[in-house]
Parts: structure tokens; C-alpha cells; sequence
């Protein structure tokens, strides 16, 4: 297959959506969002249960139609009819997998295959790759909720999709497991994928997207790579380390932690001078910059 070079993917957008509103009945489901995914980039979509999360990815699946604004998947509306090729060029792994617990896996893979226009041929390899090739031929009822989660990314792999939506995809997977779902994410977005990951596992998605989309009652409350969220949340860091002998030059500055640390709360523009006033002696120093789980938590707070 081939590799797409992360030059090649600047611009290249894939789905956009630009002022999108649904409403249902007096609820405001979205509201005037803007996002657009390029291809090879991995964005990350946050939001409470209801911020709008779910509705958007079925717009994008032209499953639902904006009450106003605009969607296009590969340049198309994905709700209108001649959108054939743009659809099936989409990957989607709901939140609960549904499937039919008499079918084994196989029959399965093969059944959505063909829905897909796919050839059947490939889904050995489809079941080898997510790691359920030994339970191909069980039936599906005997699989644990991490096997059917399996299975679920399995279908959504057909077709090598060019845009993959993602919700809570890791979903009872153990750490192993994890780990190769985010090996798969890598490879695809080598090969020029857009992808979406709707997530409430804030601390996994950190280090695996290039943004996050922060959704709050329907309406984008932040966009942007972590560093960036950093800088406009502007939330305080911690600096820790482990004294031994004098202690820094002004102690009052400084509380003690867990295993005889000390720790001292600043602003990111006072890091350069706090370190340069810690003892030569001071041992195993620690910058703890707010994690995605504070930012999120200060831009819901900011929302509301």
C-alpha cells in the first residue's frame, strides 16, 4: 500500500464540517461547529455524555442532516444519494458493538463485507490483524466484550477506509490489547487516514492525537494540539524534586510531598527561574504540566 508522507497530507481535508447546527425538537443536539479532519492527522473528540459528540459523528455518516451549516466526506454531502463512494470510504466503530450472537466471527466479517462491496477473501488477514484469528469460527455470543470490540474494528477496517470514526473504541481492551489498536491507528494514518477518536479515556489519548476537539452542550468550547490547549487554559504546573542536603533558595515557596519531595506551584513562564535556583544536589527533578484531563475539566468549568 501506499505510504503517505505527513507533506503530502497538509490541506488534504477529508471531512469537514463548517457551522453545523441539529436540533431535536427544542434541543440543541450541535451548535455552529466547525472541524475539519485532513487526511493522516488523528483528532481527538471530548465532551460530557449529550455534549454532542455522538450526533456529529452521524452527520458525518450521513446518518443524520444539519438543520443548518454544511458536512462533506471527501467533498461530498454524505446524506445525499450520489455520495455512494464517499461513504464507503468511511470506517465507523460505534460505542456498542451490535452483532448477531449466532454467527461466528468469520460469517460475521464476511456478512458486512459484502454489505461493503468488499471481497470476503481479505478478512483472514482483516481477523489476523486485530488479534481474533484463533476465535474466527466460535460464535459471536461465546466472545468476551473485548473480542466483539475486536471484531467491531475489524469491520470497520474494510475497505481500507480513508476517514475511521472512532467511539470509545478501547472499550473493554486490556493494556495489550490497547496498545495494538493504537499500532493499527499509526498504520492507518501512515497510509493517509483521517481519524476520529471520540473517547471519555482522556490520559490514552494524550500522545496518540495531534488535537483535541473539546465539546461542551453542543458547541466547541477548544480545538487544538495539547501544548496549545495548555497555553490558552493557562492552568498552573508543578515542579517536584528530591532534595538532598540544602534545599532551594527560597523554601516557603516550597511544599513538602509524598517520599520526602518538595514541590512548588508556578506559572510556565517562572519554570526557566526556579530551575536555575535549585541546589546542584537536587535529585530526580520533575516538571508535572497539567494533564488532558485538567484541561478538560478547566474548559467544561469555563463552559458552563
Amino acid at each position: 500500500m501506499k505510504r503517505i508522507s505527513p507533506d503530502q497530507t497538509m490541506n488534504q481535508i477529508t471531512i469537514e464540517m463548517r457551522g453545523v447546527s441539529r436540533r431535536y425538537g427544542s434541543q440543541t443536539a450541535v451548535d455552529s461547529v466547525d472541524l475539519i479532519l485532513c487526511a493522516g492527522e488523528c483528532v481527538g473528540l471530548v465532551g460530557h455524555n449529550g455534549a454532542g459528540k455522538s450526533t456529529m459523528i452521524k452527520m458525518m455518516l450521513g446518518l443524520v442532516t444539519p438543520d443548518s451549516g454544511m458536512v462533506r466526506v471527501l467533498g461530498e454531502d454524505p446524506s445525499a444519494g450520489p455520495a455512494v463512494a464517499a461513504r464507503r470510504a468511511l470506517g465507523y466503530l460505534p460505542e456498542n458493538v451490535a452483532l448477531h450472537p449466532s454467527l461466528t466471527g468469520a460469517e460475521t466479517l464476511a456478512f458486512y463485507a459484502r454489505l461493503k462491496g468488499q471481497p470476503v477473501s481479505k478478512n483472514a488477514r482483516l481477523l489476523e490483524r486485530v488479534g481474533i484469528e484463533n476465535a474466527a469460527h466460535r460464535r459471536v455470543g461465546t466472545y468476551s466484550k473485548g473480542m466483539r470490540q475486536r471484531l467491531g474494528l475489524a469491520q470497520a477496517l474494510l475497505g481500507n477506509p480513508r476517514a475511521m470514526l472512532l467511539d470509545e473504541p478501547t472499550s473493554g481492551l486490556d493494556p495489550a490489547l490497547r496498545q495494538s489498536f493504537y499500532e493499527i491507528i499509526r498504520e492507518l494514518r501512515r497510509d493517509g487516514a483521517a481519524i476520529l477518536l471520540s473517547s471519555h479515556a482522556l490520559t490514552e489519548l494524550e500522545g496518540q492525537v495531534d488535537r483535541v476537539a473539546v465539546m461542551n452542550r453542543g458547541r466547541k468550547v477548544a480545538d487544538g494540539g495539547v501544548s496549545d490547549l495548555r497555553k490558552l487554559a493557562a492552568l498552573p504546573l508543578r515542579i517536584r524534586f528530591l532534595p538532598d542536603g540544602a534545599g532551594p533558595s527560597d523554601p516557603p515557596s516550597w511544599s513538602q510531598v509524598a517520599g520526602g519531595r518538595l514541590e512548588r506551584i508556578c506559572a510556565e513562564d517562572e519554570v526557566a527561574a526556579i530551575l536555575r535556583g535549585l541546589p546542584e544536589s537536587a535529585r530526580d527533578i520533575e516538571i508535572l504540566r497539567p494533564s488532558l484531563d485538567d484541561l478538560y475539566a478547566a474548559f467544561q468549568k469555563g463552559a458552563a
